[in-house]
């Protein structure tokens, strides 16, 4: 894909504007930093507020009568008792219980839902929805921008903004108003974001998404953003990258994303299975998987990217590093990936292979750092 084949989202000209290294990923052109630099926009989101542009992320938004039941047969999730303008997480799955993707759903009303999907999945899903649910009004909305405001000073900023969202919480979210270019604006505003700090996400007809990011940024608290600093967030909360930590080969159980399976969708619940794969699904959470995601902690200071080896001490290979690299707020190295089940014990003593060489490496709980979500 050349430059002139990505596209863009309604905030490129600001972010070259801010003077942001451009990259391309999901067949966007996205911001990896800028000039402050990714060490720096990782500690300033950890400590005050960090501007992020999700607008390459999928926002759809689906309704119809009996729209509840139908969703819930592609994802594991009781939705009947989701509360309006509430949210959860869910996967979408395969036959053979693979992960297509993970998103956000939140209830617009009885019968109408607001999906977030990942950018790089937006188009299978949008044709997934559309096969299996028939006969449901599906709207893309293109003509929409994802802004995020994370981190310990995102609350007082949104205070002045947006005060309707001072009252959200975490997974929640609420319509707001704001003044931009003389305009009264509606935004649908969530408690949630993807670094583990208190923050909102944003969603704002893309022809206003400048003026409401400036607005955002003259607030001394917000710096923008980058790509870098996203990824290096995350993963220190340990929270999973699609097409990285999860694909269509691994199952909510494998990722350890069990919690993510509503009780009642499980064996002996009153709705359960009725989903895709949830055969396979349950299967594995009555008998185990064969492998585990796992955190790692890596000795020294050399970092272990995605798809380094892990071996056990005869040196035998039993897993693969699938989300690696330095962590700021940690002052190390910092890694997750899978294991055989029988290596994923907290404590466990393993190895990564580093230019030919074995690194110790132990298994360690998951998130290194607090999430510290306002529930």
């Amino acid at each position: 894909m050349t430059d002139q084949d990505l596209l863009q989202t309604p905030l490129n000209d600001l972010h070259i504007e801010l003077g942001a290294k451009m990259v391309p990923f999901a067949g966007y052109s996205m911001p990896v930093q800028y000039p402050l630099g990714v060490l720096k926009e990782h500690l300033h989101t950890r400590e005050q507020a960090g501007l992020f542009d999700v607008s390459h992320m999928g926002q759809v938004r689906i309704k119809g009568a009996g729209i509840t039941e139908a969703l819930e047969k592609l994802v594991p999730v009781d939705l009947a008792t989701l509360a309006l303008f509430k949210q959860t997480y869910a996967v979408l799955t395969n036959e053979a219980g693979g992960i297509l993707d993970d998103l956000i759903i939140t209830r617009w009303a009885e019968d109408e839902f607001f999906l977030v999907v990942n950018a790089g999945c937006k188009q299978q899903d949008i044709a997934h929805l559309q096969q299996h649910l028939p006969g449901f009004e599906l709207e893309v909305m293109d003509n929409h921008a994802l802004l995020a405001l994370q981190g310990p000073q995102a609350r007082s900023v949104m205070d002045e903004l947006l005060p309707a969202a001072t009252e959200l919480r975490f997974m929640s979210g609420c319509f707001d108003s704001i003044e931009l270019d003389g305009d009264s604006t509606e935004c649908f505003i969530t408690c949630s974001g993807y670094t583990g700090e208190d923050g909102y996400e944003i969603s704002v007809p893309a022809d206003k998404a400048c003026a409401l990011a400036r607005k955002l940024l003259s607030f001394e608290q917000v710096e923008a953003i980058g790509l870098g600093a996203r990824d290096s967030l995350r993963l220190e909360v340990g929270l999973c990258l699609y097409g990285h930590d999860m694909n269509t080969e691994t199952t909510p159980i494998e990722a350890g994303l069990i919690w993510s399976i509503s009780k009642s969708r499980r064996a002996g619940g009153e709705k359960a299975a009725g989903f895709i794969g949830a055969e396979a699904i349950l299967q594995q959470i009555a008998d185990g998987a064969p492998r585990k995601r796992v955190g790692l902690q890596i000795s020294g200071r050399a970092p272990a990217r995605e798809g380094a080896e892990l071996v056990n001490t005869q040196g035998h290979v039993i897993g693969q590093i699938t989300s690696g690299g330095f962590g700021p707020s940690l002052g190390g190295p910092v890694a997750m990936g899978y294991v055989e089940t029988e290596y994923a014990a907290i404590g466990t003593q393993i190895f990564v292979l580093l230019r030919k060489k074995q690194i110790p490496v132990e298994v360690v709980k998951m998130p290194f750092m607090p999430q510290n979500y306002v529930r």
